[in-house]
C-alpha cells in the first residue's frame, strides 16, 4: 500500500502538515500505510499497546463494553484524527476498543518507532500531549463514558461584551450540532447574580454551589446544584471569594471531574484580569475573547492577549479573538486586526431580534445563530465541506446541486471552487440562491451566438482570451464585494505562474479572485493578483478536495462536472470525425464557427487537452470526499454555456440520487 503518495497524505494529514522536509521524513520513514475493511477490529479493549493511528480516510468507531458486555459507543473519528496514544505513553493496555466503520485507510507509527519519533520531532510530541490531555480521565470517578473531552472559556477584557449570551448559544449550537453532552459552569464572585439561568428559563429553585465551603468535591457533590432542563445544556453555577485563592484549586478539581460525563466543558469567566481567572484559564484548550469593532474595545483586548501571550506564555493557537458586532463598526476588518496585533477568528453579526437571549433555539435563521453554528461545527469536527470542480459550461450542474442542497436544509460550512466552481461559488456564497443564479446565467447566454459576445480575443502572446468582458460581468453581479463581505467561509484557488504553486485566496475583491481562477492557460491570458500572475485553479486542483482537507473540512462533499478521461476522448474523436454534422437547430455551428476562426479549433483542443489532465487529477483527489456527485454531461458540450437550465438540470438530479447518502455523512 505504499505505493501510495505518502509526502502528499502527510502533507493534508493536518497533524503532520507543519513539519519540515526532515521531520516528515522521519514519518515517512518510520510509518506504514494500512487498509482496514469495513467492520474490521483495529484494537480491543484490554489489548497491549501496539501502534499510533491516523486516519487517512475512511471512519473509526471508538467503543467500551458496558456492564452487560454490551458495546457502547464513545466517539466517531474522521480523517486527520488519531488514536491509540494513550496506551503507547502509558504503556497500559487499551482502555477502549476501536473499529473500521468502512473502508479504511490508516497511517500506522508501530509502538517500537513511536519514541524514536517524538523524540525526533519534538513539536509533534507538543501536539500530542495536548490531545492527551483531553483524553485521559480520572478512571477511579466511574465507568469511561467519554472518549475526548473539550473544555473552552468565554472571556472578555470588559464586561458587557456579549460574552454570556456567546456562551449560552455556543453551548445550544454544540448540543444541537454534535448531539454531545454539553455543560456551562457559571462562574462569579459572590454575591453576584448569575444570569445564565434567567436565560435558559429557570428563574428560581436553584442552588449556587460555593467553592469557600465546598469540602468534598465529587461527582455525587456536584449533583445537587446540577441545572437541567430540555435545551440538552446543563449548567453549574458557582460563587468564589475574591479574596480566597483556593478556590482556584477547587474549580480545577470540578474540571477534572465533569470532562468524564461531558464532551465538551464551557467556563464562563468573569472579565477580571487577576492571576486567578488566569489559572483557570490556563485550563482550557481554547479560549474565546468577545471585544467589539470600536478602537477602545480592540486595544483593551490586544492588551490582554499581550499579558496572556507574554506573562503567562500561552499560545497564539488557544487564543481565539471574536468581534461581537453589537456596537456600530467603526474599522474596516484590516484595521480591526491592524489594532488587535492578532487574527481574528470568527465575527458574530448584531442580533437584530433581542426578544431572546437563546437565538440558536428560537431564531435560528438570524445571522448571529448562522455565525456561532459554524464555530460549533468547527469545534465539533463536523464541518462540511463543498468542493466545486472546473468544467466551463458544465460547471452549470452546480447551479442543480445547490438547488437540492438548499431544498434538503443541506449545512454548508465552507466552499472551496476552482475556475466555474469559483464563479458558482462566489456568487452563490455572496448571498445568491440558486435560482437567481441560474436566471443571470440564462439572461446572459440566451443563444450559442452569445457566448462570443463575452470573449474579447486577442494576438495570442500569454493567451487568445483578454478576459476583460468576464470581468465586466462579474463585476456586474458582484461589484465591490470583498471575501470580508460574505458571510459564508469561501476559498478561490487559483495557479502561481511562476512558482506553480497553488494559491488558496481568501481575501481582496471576489471578482479578482474568481477572474484568477478563471484563467485557463492557453485560452485566457494570466491574471495580475496583488502582483502575482495567476492562472486557472484546475491546473492544480480541478476537484479542490484537498484545500478542503487542509482547512479542517471533516465531512466533504466534491462536485465533480469534468467527463472521464474516456468520455472526452471518445467524444472528441467523434467530433473530430463527423464533418457532415447538421448544423445546430438555432442555425449555428459551435464547431463551424470555431473551425473558422482557427483552421485546427485550438481552442477546443486545448481545453480538451487539459480536460484529460484533469480528469485524472479530478479521479485522485476524489478519494478524499465522503460524497462524490458527477453529474452525467452526455450530450452537452463544454462551450453550451446556452444550455444552462439542461446543465442545471443534470446536476440537481444527480444530488437527488445521493440525498439519502449525503444526509447520512453529514448527520454521523
Amino acid at each position: 500500500m505504499d505505493t501510495i503518495n505518502k509526502d502528499a497524505i502527510l502533507k493534508d494529514l493536518p497533524l503532520f502538515a507543519s513539519l519540515t522536509e526532515q521531520e516528515n521524513q522521519i514519518i515517512r520513514d518510520k510509518s506504514v500505510l494500512v487498509p482496514y475493511q469495513k467492520g474490521q477490529v483495529i484494537y480491543q479493549e484490554g489489548a497491549p499497546p501496539d501502534a499510533f493511528y491516523c486516519i487517512v480516510f475512511g471512519r473509526v468507531i471508538i467503543y467500551s463494553k458496558n456492564a452487560n458486555s454490551d458495546d457502547v459507543p464513545l466517539e466517531y473519528l474522521h480523517r486527520g484524527k488519531y488514536f491509540g496514544i494513550i496506551s503507547l505513553i502509558t504503556g497500559e493496555p487499551h482502555s477502549v476498543s476501536a473499529k473500521a466503520m468502512n473502508d479504511c485507510m490508516l497511517l500506522v507509527i508501530r509502538r517500537e518507532d513511536f519514541n524514536f519519533v517524538l523524540q525526533s520531532v519534538p513539536r509533534l510530541a507538543i501536539d500530542l500531549s495536548s490531545t492527551l490531555s483531553r483524553r485521559l480521565k480520572n478512571k477511579d470517578i466511574h465507568q469511561k463514558t467519554i472518549f475526548e473531552s473539550t473544555v473552552i472559556s468565554v472571556f472578555s477584557s470588559y464586561s458587557q461584551s456579549g460574552k454570556t449570551v456567546y456562551a449560552l448559544n455556543l453551548a445550544l449550537s454544540l448540543s444541537s450540532q454534535t448531539h454531545k453532552k454539553v455543560v456551562i459552569l457559571d462562574v462569579c464572585p459572590a454575591p453576584k447574580m448569575h444570569t445564565l439561568p434567567a436565560r435558559l428559563g429557570i428563574s428560581e429553585g436553584y442552588k449556587v454551589c460555593d467553592l469557600s465551603v465546598l469540602k468534598n468535591i465529587s461527582s455525587g457533590a456536584l449533583d445537587e446544584f446540577l441545572l437541567k432542563d430540555n435545551t440538552g445544556v446543563d449548567v453549574i453555577c458557582f460563587w468564589y471569594e475574591p479574596g480566597d485563592q483556593s478556590w482556584v484549586k477547587k474549580i480545577v478539581e470540578v474540571i477534572s471531574i465533569v470532562v468524564n460525563d461531558y464532551h465538551y466543558v464551557m467556563l464562563d469567566l468573569p472579565s477580571v484580569m487577576d492571576w486567578s481567572i488566569i489559572a483557570v484559564l490556563n485550563q482550557s484548550e481554547f479560549i474565546h475573547i468577545l471585544t467589539s469593532p470600536q478602537e477602545q474595545d480592540l486595544i483593551r483586548t490586544r492588551e490582554l492577549i499581550g499579558r496572556l501571550k507574554n506573562e503567562f506564555n500561552f499560545q497564539d493557537s488557544k487564543i481565539n479573538v471574536l468581534v461581537n458586532e453589537y456596537k456600530l463598526a467603526q474599522l474596516s476588518t484590516k484595521q480591526q486586526i491592524a489594532l488587535l496585533g492578532h487574527s481574528i477568528y470568527a465575527t458574530l453579526p448584531k442580533i437584530e431580534q433581542a426578544l431572546t437571549d437563546r437565538q440558536i433555539l428560537e431564531n435560528p435563521d438570524s445571522e448571529y445563530s448562522r455565525a456561532v453554528r459554524r464555530i460549533s461545527r468547527q469545534l465539533g469536527d463536523c464541518l462540511v465541506g463543498l468542493a466545486l470542480g472546473v468544467g466551463f459550461a458544465y460547471g452549470f450542474c452546480h447551479i442543480g446541486i445547490f438547488k437540492v442542497l438548499e431544498e434538503e436544509n443541506i449545512p454548508i460550512d465552507i466552499i472551496v471552487g476552482s475556475s466555474i466552481g469559483a464563479v458558482i461559488a462566489g456568487l452563490w456564497a455572496s448571498g445568491m440562491k440558486s435560482g437567481d443564479i441560474l436566471k443571470i446565467i440564462t439572461a446572459e447566454f440566451k443563444e450559442p451566438k452569445d457566448v462570443w459576445g463575452k470573449v474579447d480575443f486577442t494576438f495570442p502572446f500569454s493567451g487568445f482570451i483578454r478576459g476583460n468582458k468576464l470581468y465586466n460581468f462579474l463585476k456586474k453581479q458582484l461589484g465591490t464585494k470583498t471575501f470580508r463581505d460574505i458571510k459564508l467561509p469561501l476559498k478561490i484557488v487559483a495557479s502561481d505562474v511562476r512558482s506553480k504553486e497553488q494559491r488558496i485566496i481568501d481575501d481582496g475583491l471576489l471578482v479578482d479572485a474568481i477572474m484568477a481562477s478563471c484563467s485557463m492557460p492557453g485560452v485566457f491570458m494570466p491574471f495580475k493578483f496583488k502582483g502575482e500572475f495567476l492562472l486557472d485553479g484546475g491546473i492544480i486542483h480541478p476537484l479542490p478536495v484537498e484545500p478542503l482537507v487542509y482547512l479542517g473540512a471533516k465531512k466533504i462533499i466534491a462536485v465533480n462536472v469534468t467527463p472521464s478521461k474516456e468520455d472526452v476522448i471518445n467524444e472528441f474523436e467523434a467530433a473530430t470525425k463527423d464533418t457532415n454534422k447538421p448544423k445546430n437547430p438555432k442555425g449555428f455551428s459551435i464547431k463551424s464557427f470555431l473551425k473558422e476562426k482557427f483552421r485546427f479549433n485550438i481552442i477546443d483542443i486545448i481545453f480538451s487537452s487539459v480536460e484529460v489532465m484533469q480528469s485524472e487529477l479530478a479521479r485522485k483527489e476524489s478519494r478524499l470526499a465522503d460524497v462524490v456527485l458527477h453529474p452525467d454531461t452526455k450530450g452537452l458540450h463544454w462551450l453550451e454555456l446556452y444550455r444552462a437550465e439542461e446543465f442545471a438540470k443534470r446536476g440537481e438530479e444527480e444530488a437527488r440520487k445521493h440525498i439519502n447518502r449525503i444526509k447520512q455523512v453529514i448527520s454521523e
